[in-house]
């Protein structure tokens, strides 16, 4: 799979998956845009890129900021031809009635709205550039495997992931015929700062707590980083031309059984 002269724009780049897809797809000659709220982290990211890439800080869950990436997309590079909306937060382990209501709305606001705000604003010009031009292109969301069965103690990160793949499935049936192709990669717990952040905000110790993250995995482990990338290069590439509207779970089976 290679991405030569193509324009990728990443959201949630300064770290965890988003920082190794930066990497990766510019390694594989892609033109990269990337988002993240955190500055110092983006600019570092981007300084340490083998290709060609801008960025852009700012916060998800500001409409007008996807608006934003696509103009300076466009601008910089002339076209967007993949998106993968990966931006999102995880709230503590915790049942529904001890979720506080203001980090609910904050987790349905980054994880849900900002891949709905996303939407909107890639939508229109990849289907416009089909139209005009014939190219397709494709965005992949980053759900999880919490958006695809019940996860106790995660509701509302749960109710948000659900809706990412509701509409990553709504998408791809919307824009089928307009040359824009929609999926969703759907981890569950990798290696990653999100992961370290959580298990150092879990009230049980780091080792009962990945225990109990990793209880029902058939593999019996968390995922590395790079294991979810290579999912979500394949969902990218142009050379997976007939898949749309698809979940891929990179869970160690655990939304298997």
């Amino acid at each position: 799979m290679r991405f030569d002269g193509k324009t990728v724009l990443v959201t949630g780049a300064a770290g965890g998956f988003g920082s190794r897809m930066a990497e990766v797809f510019s390694n594989l000659g892609a033109r990269m845009v990337l988002s993240d709220m955190d500055g110092d982290g983006l600019r570092d990211v981007t300084r340490a890129l083998s290709g060609d890439a801008v960025a852009l800080a700012g916060d998800v869950t500001d409409p007008a900021y996807h608006h934003d990436l696509v103009d300076l997309a466009q601008t910089e590079f002339g076209a967007l031809d993949v998106a993968v909306n990966n931006a999102g937060i995880v709230q503590p382990m915790q049942r529904i009635p001890d979720t506080d209501p203001a980090l609910a709305q904050r987790v349905i606001d980054v994880d849900l709205m900002g891949v709905f705000y996303a939407l909107q604003a890639q939508l229109p010009v990849m289907a416009s550039r089909f139209e005009d031009e014939g190219t397709p292109a494709a965005i992949v969301n980053i759900a999880s495997a919490a958006g695809l069965i019940g996860s106790p103690f995660l509701a509302i990160y749960a109710a948000a992931k659900h809706g990412v793949v509701g509409l990553t499935r709504s998408a791809a049936a919307e824009y089928g015929l307009k040359g824009v192709r929609v999926n969703a990669v759907c981890p569950s717990f990798a290696n990653t700062t999100m992961l370290t952040d959580y298990l150092e905000a879990s009230p049980k110790s780091r080792e009962a707590t990945q225990s109990a993250l990793t209880r029902n995995i058939p593999m019996a482990r968390v995922g590395q980083v790079d294991e979810v990338v290579q999912a979500i290069l394949f969902a990218a590439s142009a050379q997976n031309s007939f898949m749309t509207g698809e979940t891929l779970s990179v869970d160690g089976g655990l939304t298997a059984v």
